[in-house]
């Protein structure tokens, strides 16, 4: 049967009158909000950029410390992709009466052994993983987008059938098991526009995974791809799940992608790339809840080339270039 989208059931005029409205109401969960619940995006007081920043500015490198501050300034998504959860109890805390947006990215056989590999060594341990952040998460409001890459790499063939079957069924019981707070709205990543562009394909895979009883999915996590790109195949692929809505990376999709013929280049550390879109709930589209900056601009998408180094790991260089573009 169709998916019917919490968040459209909740309010028909996207993330921002969704908060305004106290955030989603899920059947069989109610929800309580606060008397004056988030409505602005949480920015971080801390970090690689907020540090970089402070560092430019005590070396009275004016030029870079204006460039990186596009960055510093701007909520970011925190990344949770090890076992160590602390750090999410400190996350939700610190945003205080804002809204934080996080990342779920511990999936087993994560990323197919590519630049991210890595992930819960067992089943077992993502569902105990999971069962952790969501008590850690347990009455705060908080964005969560849900394992990048996980149900598109489930398409793309990089895994067992069985492995395939085991994500599948880790994904759903990670939405059940999040969605249990009426507090959180949880988005599985659902690829960009280039990657499985048969939505037909990909909204199979997407209901596999459990996404009815997400509140949509996440677009362009990481990539490049246009924002009006992702809108298109954002709207085609709701259009197959009975109208989810869904939210876009604009991280560094502000000169869209690198040519398709470079390769691992195409997406991995691209030179010649921008930010995107600033982060935000009101999007003007009623099926796009919000603009985010879920890949953390600066930080690297893997050692492949220009001196780039690990996944993940802060590369001012890259974060100047962004910010320049």
């Amino acid at each position: 049967m169709p998916f019917e989208s919490p968040g459209r059931r909740a309010v028909a005029a996207g993330m921002a009158a969704l908060l305004a409205a106290g955030w989603p109401v899920r059947t069989g969960r109610e929800a309580v909000p606060p008397p004056r619940p988030p409505t602005e995006l949480y920015v971080e007081r801390t970090g690689p950029a907020v540090e970089q920043l402070r560092a430019y500015e005590a070396a009275g490198r004016t030029t870079e410390a204006g460039l990186l501050r596009k960055i510093a300034s701007r909520p970011v998504a925190a990344w949770f992709a090890d076992s160590d959860t602390a750090r999410v109890s400190q996350v939700v805390t610190a945003a205080r009466s804002f809204i934080p947006v996080l990342t779920l990215y511990y999936i087993p056989h994560r990323d197919c052994a590519s630049h991210s590999a890595g992930g819960a060594p067992t089943a077992a341990a993502y569902k105990a993983w999971i069962d952790t952040v969501a008590a850690a998460l347990t009455g705060h409001r908080a964005i969560v987008i849900l394992e990048p890459d996980a149900v598109a790499q489930s398409v793309q063939g990089c895994l067992s059938p069985a492995q395939r079957a085991e994500r599948h069924r880790l994904l759903s019981r990670a939405i059940t098991t999040l969605t249990a707070n009426p507090g959180l709205s949880v988005y599985l990543d659902g690829g960009n526009p280039t990657w499985i562009a048969d939505t037909a394909t990909m909204s199979g895979a997407l209901r596999r995974a459990g996404i009815a009883r997400a509140d949509g999915f996440a677009l362009n996590v990481a990539n490049f791809e246009t924002t009006s790109s992702n809108i298109r195949y954002g709207t085609r692929l709701s259009r197959r799940l009975g109208g989810a809505h869904f939210v876009i990376d604009t991280s560094r999709n502000g000169n869209g992608p690198a040519r398709r013929s470079s390769g691992d280049r195409h997406w991995c550390n691209p030179p010649g790339r921008a930010l995107g879109n600033p982060p935000t709930l009101t999007t003007g589209h009623d099926l796009v809840d919000a603009y985010l900056w879920i890949k953390r601009p600066g930080e690297s998408d893997g050692a492949c080339g220009r001196g780039a180094p690990p996944a993940g790991t802060w590369w001012p260089t890259y974060a100047l270039e962004l910010a320049a573009g």
